[in-house]
């Protein structure tokens, strides 16, 4: 994990390809599935724009394509894009591919256009539980994207994953994550099933037609996770990530730590100049605003100091690195967080502080009592963990028997 010095010579570009051959039932995206008539004029708008950008943003060390399904466009389309932005000779470019939308051809024009990472949705390796997602992929294809991926010249992989869908078992939990692990890959995500209520499940969950989550299992869905992952020698690195040494997402690093990054696309969020900004929502819009020369910057927000203290406080507490916390900070509140086995001190750091795994589960919480507790004020100075009269922090071997390994 990069600290904020480090966070200050990255630079990101996120691209979001909007477009889904379907739409799952949980997903609230800015994504659809009835706009391919679009794509061509939407590809030309993105270099469009990346060229009007030119010499105004410095040159990317890590770039993303999310969505939506960006495997869905043509390999040569995708490579454009790629080709218009400017980027370090050793940037991280990653795309999000579907297993079912990515061919051998595809991953070989890929990185001769310079992409060197994918992270590809399996999401589940239980059939029932795919089907439950609303998923249409074939179990097999992801070990066939892999291989492909590998044979063109791709190692760097993640697998992403979903836990805690309803019907799901511990036995298919379990089987996925050894699937998962079967296949050789170095970086595996794994996020809790969300019911948003504008979705189809949504709606299916509050008309009682299904399940709602239940939050006990998805606890236990994680802890399974981190147990079978750190004995594969996966580090957690954030909070939904697990990765080999050397392996963690780059792009995803520069946005938990603040780092700045350009927003190519429909309803992509871009950080420059200390302000947050995002476009229009829809390709519609996009390519109508790029089209006719105009921005297609719908908002904007410029942090104050306190908002701005607390959201790097936030986003590097989800980090194995952890984060100093203010001399401001009520020593009780932290005694408290150590002794239920929430919070940790960083072994050797002196001042960092991180979330134990236990503490993972009750993130916001925790995060929550930190700020009220003054954590997150920076300007008084850092406090040092191993001097305080917090005497639970200033031995990290003290409640270490549920805690992941070291990031």
């Amino acid at each position: 994990m990069t600290g904020d010095d480090e966070a200050t010579r990255q630079f990101g570009v996120y691209v979001h390809i909007p477009f889904c051959a379907h739409r799952c039932g949980y997903c609230d995206f800015a994504t659809w599935t009835d706009r391919d008539h679009l794509v061509e004029r939407y590809v030309h708008a993105c270099r469009t724009d990346l060229e009007r950008r030119r010499g105004t943003y410095p040159a990317a060390t890590s770039v993303f394509f999310g969505g939506g399904t960006p495997s869905l466009l043509p390999a040569d389309d995708l490579v454009a894009i790629v080709g218009a932005i400017d980027r370090t000779a050793d940037a991280e470019v990653t795309v999000e591919c579907n297993p079912d939308s990515v061919s051998s051809d595809d991953l070989a024009r890929y990185v001769d256009g310079g992409v060197n990472r994918i992270s590809l949705g399996a999401q589940s390796f239980s059939p029932h539980v795919l089907a439950a997602l609303d998923r249409t992929h074939l179990v097999e294809n992801v070990a066939r994207v892999v291989g492909a991926a590998t044979a063109a010249g791709i190692t760097r992989i993640n697998i992403d994953l979903i836990y805690g869908t309803p019907g799901e078992s511990d036995a298919d939990w379990e089987s996925t994550l050894a699937s998962a692990l079967a296949l050789g890959v170095r970086h595996i995500s794994a996020y809790a099933l969300t019911i948003e209520p504008g979705t189809p499940l949504g709606r299916a969950v509050a008309a009682g037609a299904r399940p709602a989550t239940d939050d006990d299992q998805q606890a236990d869905r994680y802890l399974a996770a981190e147990r079978v992952l750190a004995a594969a020698g996966l580090e957690n690195y954030e909070i939904s990530n697990w990765a080999a040494p050397g392996e963690a997402c780059r792009h995803n690093v520069l946005y938990w730590s603040m780092g700045e990054y350009l927003a190519i696309g429909c309803a992509g969020h871009g950080h420059t100049g200390g302000e947050r900004w995002w476009n229009v929502r829809t390709p519609e819009r996009y390519i109508a605003a790029v089209e006719s020369g105009t921005s297609a910057i719908a908002g904007s927000e410029q942090l104050d100091d306190v908002a701005r203290a607390e959201e790097r406080f936030s986003l590097a507490l989800r980090t194995s690195s952890g984060v100093a916390v203010s001399q401001q900070t009520t020593t009780e509140t932290l005694d408290e967080l150590a002794g239920a086995g929430l919070v940790e001190a960083v072994p050797g750091s002196g001042s960092h502080l991180r979330l134990t795994v236990t503490g993972r589960l009750l993130a916001a919480d925790v995060t929550a009592r930190l700020l009220v507790a003054g954590a997150a004020i920076a300007e008084v100075g850092v406090l040092a963990l191993d001097t305080i009269e917090c005497q639970r922090l200033r031995s990290p071997d003290s409640h270490r028997s549920d805690r992941g390994p070291d990031g």
